[in-house]
């Protein structure tokens, strides 16, 4: 069944995971149930395709489920889910990079099943043809800013929650939707129709949107840090 509308209790999160803690084999199903479209949308935006999409996300809730008893309950417990659901899919994305494959057309499964979040509602030929290339634009991202402007600008959370899902500092974020905007820009400013009525020349770096803070809303801190260095977030963002 879907998610329920409206933002979850926190304070009913932190109770569902203690109590699958505490042995209520209820509990964690409970839980990914209040959240799941929002971790399925994230992993898949992540992913850019379906199964890969809905493997990432079970190899993110079988390790949430196994580490519950380490959470320590100073930060969010949804804060905490997508923490794991981002480094699954960035965990799978850097695999595949090592060891490429001939992918499936978005959507296919070869066993009869269905993908995780139902299926997509049908677009007009015009509308799925623009969300392909976007799609396609997004994964010639490096992985660490793709990650960051899915949190960031599709999924709309604030650049200081994003930093604790990511766990990176707020600037780092912010360079990294920075540096992915100005990419994007070029890859996808045939798409973007000029005041004339023609389109914006490939390479362009005019119309570059800023760098926002996303949805204006207080974020508690996370309970483990990232265990990477400076050195190594300095290396990614160059």
């Amino acid at each position: 069944m879907p998610t329920p509308a409206g933002p979850a209790d926190p304070s009913d999160d932190l109770a569902l995971l203690r109590a699958h803690v505490a042995g209520d084999r209820d509990a964690f199903a409970q839980l990914f149930q209040r959240h799941r479209d929002r971790l399925w949308a994230v992993a898949l935006r992540t992913m850019g395709d379906r199964e890969e999409a809905a493997d990432a996300l079970q190899d993110a809730l079988l390790s949430a489920h196994r580490a519950a008893s380490r959470f320590r309950g100073d930060s969010a417990v949804t804060t905490w889910l997508h923490r794991i659901v981002v480094n699954a899919c960035l965990d799978r994305i850097r695999r595949r990079q090592a060891h490429p494959t001939v992918p499936l057309p978005d959507g296919v499964r070869t066993d009869g099943g269905s993908a995780t979040g139902g299926v997509e509602p049908a677009a007009p030929v015009h509308d799925h043809d623009t969300a392909l290339v976007v799609r396609e634009a997004l994964a010639a991202l490096p992985v660490e800013q793709r990650a960051a402007l899915v949190l960031v600008d599709v999924q709309g959370y604030p650049v200081a929650e994003v930093a604790k899902i990511l766990g990176v500092a707020e600037g780092t974020v912010k360079s990294r939707c920075a540096r992915g905007r100005a990419r994007l820009a070029v890859l996808l400013g045939h798409l973007r129709p000029t005041a004339g009525g023609s389109a914006t020349p490939a390479g362009s770096s005019s119309g570059v949107p800023p760098v926002t803070d996303g949805n204006p809303r207080r974020v508690e801190g996370v309970g483990s840090g990232s265990g990477r260095s400076r050195q190594d977030v300095k290396r990614e963002d160059t």
